[in-house]
């Protein structure tokens, strides 16, 4: 059997971002468990605004399409939102809205998103650790008909959360991520 892919996607590009550095630990994390992960920008993948007219026009973004190709190659999806104005950024809502029109031949519109588990983390430095983002982004995940797993990862206070070695030091917080991983593991395994 081949090796279970995981694809962890930050969703912030700014610099010193405290979702790029839970994305990282969470991507050791995966790999210490046995995964094949991938870690990848947004940035690497810029897309305009979704706009159903440009769509009609120009068709479906390259990198919309390159992004959707790099997550069916992966049986999992986790994905680390920031949290702005109390929900997702435009850069996490803009991809989703772009790769969800992309439609390979043979199958059906946002069929990427109905065969892949997805898991949500976030980090904040605020007490909520963005729990407002991640149930935004859940309901919009669901929306595209993806499975997103229970556990999930709110980091809260997180410019506080790491030792020296940007490791997690409180304990709660290395539970919760070690049962977000475990789960998304066993759910992805079924899924392959």
């Amino acid at each position: 059997m081949s090796a279970l892919k995981i694809l962890v996607i930050p969703g912030s590009l700014r610099s010193g971002s405290l979702n790029a550095k839970l994305a990282a630990v969470l991507a050791h994390e995966l790999a210490q468990a046995g995964t094949d992960v991938t870690r990848i920008s947004l940035g690497d993948f810029p897309m305009p605004i979704y706009d159903g007219d440009l769509q009609a026009k120009s068709g479906v973004p390259q990198h919309a399409v390159n992004l959707k190709r790099m997550i069916a190659a992966h049986h999992g999806v986790l994905v680390v939102t920031p949290e702005y104005n109390s929900s997702v950024p435009a850069l996490v809502k803009n991809t989703i809205d772009w790769v969800s029109r992309v439609q390979d031949p043979h199958e059906a519109r946002g069929q990427v998103f109905r065969e892949r588990v997805f898991a949500l983390a976030a980090a904040s430095g605020n007490r909520l650790g963005g729990t407002r983002a991640l149930a935004a982004l859940r309901l919009i995940l669901s929306a595209c008909h993806a499975t997103v797993i229970p556990n999930q990862l709110a980091l809260s206070f997180a410019e506080q959360a790491y030792d020296d070695m940007d490791h997690l030091k409180h304990q709660g917080d290395i539970d919760t991520m070690r049962a977000l991983v475990r789960q998304l593991i066993d759910h992805s395994q079924r899924m392959m």
